[in-house]
């Protein structure tokens, strides 16, 4: 398509029209057949306009350790971009979880690489199936919000390729579109003018073929074309200048050579290969939205919904995690009385939509964080209407109190109730958005509106008090997670449109509880390894050391010995299981003599080779080993379980004690024993060597073991490398 057009038309294809200067909140112009395209927020749903869905967080989505579940919601979400018209969905978001506070965390998929990888390999491979253009973000390091455009992470390359880099690896495995660099430094150089990271780790090593664009106003220089960058968006260099990197100041430099016109040549192919590559030249839809009028009747023509409400709320109760069940107070059978207390029992007071991008205090359940990771709701579901609901079927007397503030009538007000329900909160986002104080991210781990000090004004009054949470993050919750009458439990995340429902069924049982935290919940705050970096200047960069390396989350708690109050991975069931017969199958896989070779290397304590898609080579990644082992469900009632798979490496390789390497979901009735299986790579038995960059098996014997959680391991074996 390309090869008539003129130098012009090319730059035109690579650089956005500005802010606010389309109907999307990132748009390029037509250049000849090429229809340009439509970006748009977020990796929850369609952000800015009318009839979609607002999807479970992907916090939520990763809490369920379940891929089908997560394939699914990047299938649903893809479908509503699709019938919207958008051409590049701006998600998912794969930034780690490396400070418990930070703003965003609630946007990605918790604090483990593998597990982070997997769902958005599993979102990408939804979201492209609808044939929309999927981007992973934010490439890379930008993990707290605080100075993010003036802040520089320092990391070592180790660390770099095993944890933060890893997500984007699998993104490009799984055939993503579009990758959009962030606007923090890394290693004191722009990571959209960073060479290093953008043509040799991901357009060499990864051998990305994709597009790869700004963050919007991320663009640093014209020369950031030289870097890598081949989209600079919104296209102006701050939003609403009128000015721009690219446009004419690349053409000039195309003109004069500074820039090589085959350079400028593969950034356009990249970005129309991506088109075609997702058949957005045959018959794709309209845009119908207009992010920027929200009263335009345009925004209204589709209605992109479906049925993915029951999706939702699916995906809401899979990603709830049973944290504590004394007695068996859960799941609750026809109580006589139930009282909810807490605001984040009710409705929102003005409605779902109270904030602009959810940006406010929030009066009712917390079902998304604030900034542009959001959605507009259609409609949301609070626990008080869901309560209410089942209570008319069961013939429960309900009673609530949605005041926070006034202890007294709290405790007061549980006292003659069977069951006393208290919900609370705490909220982050996009640091663009202050909200009490906490500037995106949080100023601290304790619960919002007084949380803690309700929840123990209603356990000092009844000694049947279950705790339900809605929570982008990890709270710290010593005060209460131990006190006697506080039988239960339920860390519910962020559920989306069905979140009250989805409390429901795993209330009631509808839904035995299968969820799995994603990251640690310390005992007090200071035990995690990275702490907010504030401070800094107007005009300074503030640097932000990664101390920790690979020693992220349960990492540094495992090789401190430091005791969490709830492990990664960790979540109860009202079943039990059992596990036995454990076997470990090497897989004997036909490979070329290139391969072959590449193998043999890798056996003998080789690296991979300085190359091109060298870390993301098929003989790298195809399984190795396959681990089976039964699964057996010794309680009474149906449930499902995620076994889950931590590689131990020997002490000379310089590793944490256990790394997720493997995880899987079974579902049983009573009495059943079924066979798991996961498999595993040599990818996932190698370490980045820095001298030779490249993966390589470490020396030694390498273990493993197989459990319910980082901590609860039930077998144990070798891998016979």
């Amino acid at each position: 398509m390309i090869a008539n057009f003129t130098i012009e038309q090319k730059v035109n294809i690579t650089t956005g029209v500005g802010w606010m200067n389309g109907l999307c909140v990132g748009n390029t112009p037509p250049v000849g057949e090429y229809p340009g395209l439509c970006l748009e927020d977020s990796p929850l749903g369609v952000r800015f306009t009318d009839f979609v869905t607002a999807f479970p967080a992907g916090i939520t989505a990763a809490s369920t350790w379940n891929r089908a579940l997560i394939r699914a919601r990047g299938l649903a979400m893809g479908q509503e971009f699709n019938a919207k018209g958008v051409n590049v969905v701006l998600g998912p978001m794969m930034n780690m979880g490396r400070i418990a506070q930070g703003g965003r965390n609630w946007e990605g998929f918790g604090a483990d690489p593998f597990l982070t990888g997997e769902a958005a390999y599993e979102t990408i491979l939804g979201l492209q199936q609808a044939g929309v253009q999927a981007t992973a973000k934010h490439y890379i390091n930008n993990e707290q919000e605080w100075k993010r455009t003036q802040e520089s992470s320092i990391v070592d390359d180790r660390t770099e390729h095993e944890i933060y880099a890893h997500p984007f690896l699998r993104s490009v495995m799984a055939g993503v579109s579009a990758i959009m660099c962030s606007y923090n430094l890394v290693n004191d150089t722009y990571a959209c003018n960073n060479d290093k990271l953008l043509n040799d780790i991901l357009k060499r090593e990864f051998g990305f073929q994709g597009f790869v664009m700004s963050d919007w106003g991320a663009t640093m220089n014209t020369l950031s074309a030289v870097a890598g960058l081949d989209m600079t968006m919104a296209g102006d260099i701050t939003l609403g200048s009128g000015t721009t990197y690219f446009g004419a100041n690349l053409t000039a430099y195309v003109m004069n050579n500074t820039v090589s016109e085959a350079r400028l040549d593969d950034m356009a192919t990249r970005i129309i290969a991506a088109w075609y590559y997702m058949h957005q030249d045959q018959g794709y839809p309209n845009v119908t939205i207009d992010a920027f009028h929200p009263y335009n009747p345009l925004n209204q023509e589709v209605n992109a919904q479906s049925n993915h409400y029951q999706l939702v709320r699916q995906i809401a109760a899979a990603g709830t995690v049973l944290l504590k069940n004394e007695r068996n107070t859960l799941p609750l059978s026809k109580p006589k009385s139930v009282v909810l207390v807490g605001s984040d029992a009710a409705p929102p007071v003005s409605g779902p939509n109270e904030y602009a991008d959810q940006g406010g205090d929030p009066t009712g359940i917390l079902a998304m964080g604030w900034g542009s990771g959001t959605t507009n709701f259609t409609y949301l579901v609070s626990p008080y209407e869901a309560i209410q609901a089942r209570a008319r079927q069961d013939q429960t007397r309900v009673s609530w109190d949605f005041d926070n503030w006034n202890l007294d009538k709290a405790g007061n007000s549980v006292i003659p109730v069977e069951v006393a329900i208290v919900f609370i909160n705490s909220d982050s986002g996009e640091g663009y958005i202050t909200v009490d104080g906490n500037a995106g991210d949080r100023k601290n781990l304790t619960a919002w509106h007084e949380g803690d000090q309700l929840v123990l004004a209603v356990a000092a009054q009844n000694n049947n008090t279950i705790v339900v949470v809605n929570s982008v993050g990890p709270l710290i919750i010593e005060p209460w997670v131990d006190h006697p009458n506080v039988t239960a439990i339920v860390w519910a995340s962020l559920g989306g449109n069905e979140a009250g429902n989805a409390i429901v069924d795993i209330l009631y049982g509808a839904w035995n509880p299968s969820g799995r935290l994603p990251y640690t919940i310390a005992k007090n705050a200071s035990d995690y390894p990275a702490q907010l970096v504030l401070g800094g200047t107007a005009t300074d960069i503030l640097s932000i050391d990664y101390t920790e390396g690979l020693y992220i989350d349960y990492r540094w708690f495992d090789a401190h010995n430091i005791t969490p109050r709830y492990e990664f991975g960790y979540g109860l069931s009202y079943t039990t299981f059992e596990y036995s017969q454990l076997v470990v199958t090497p897989i004997d896989a036909s490979a070329d003599a290139a391969q072959e070779e590449l193998i043999e290397n890798w056996e003998n304590g080789g690296a991979t080779p300085i190359e091109e898609g060298s870390s993301a080579a098929l003989w790298l990644h195809m399984p190795l080993f396959q681990v089976t082992f039964n699964v057996e469900n010794t309680g009474s009632v149906y449930g499902g379980e995620i076994p889950q798979l931590y590689v131990h490496h020997p002490s000379s390789a310089g590793e944490p004690p256990s790394i997720l390497k493997g995880f899987t979901d079974i579902e049983l009735v009573p009495g059943q024993t079924g066979q798991a299986c996961i498999t595993i790579s040599r990818y996932d038995l190698s370490v980045w060597d820095v001298v030779r960059q490249g993966w390589a098996k470490p020396n030694g014997t390498i273990g493993f073991s197989i459990g319910a959680s980082s901590r609860d391991f039930r077998l144990s074996g070798t891998f016979p490398v």
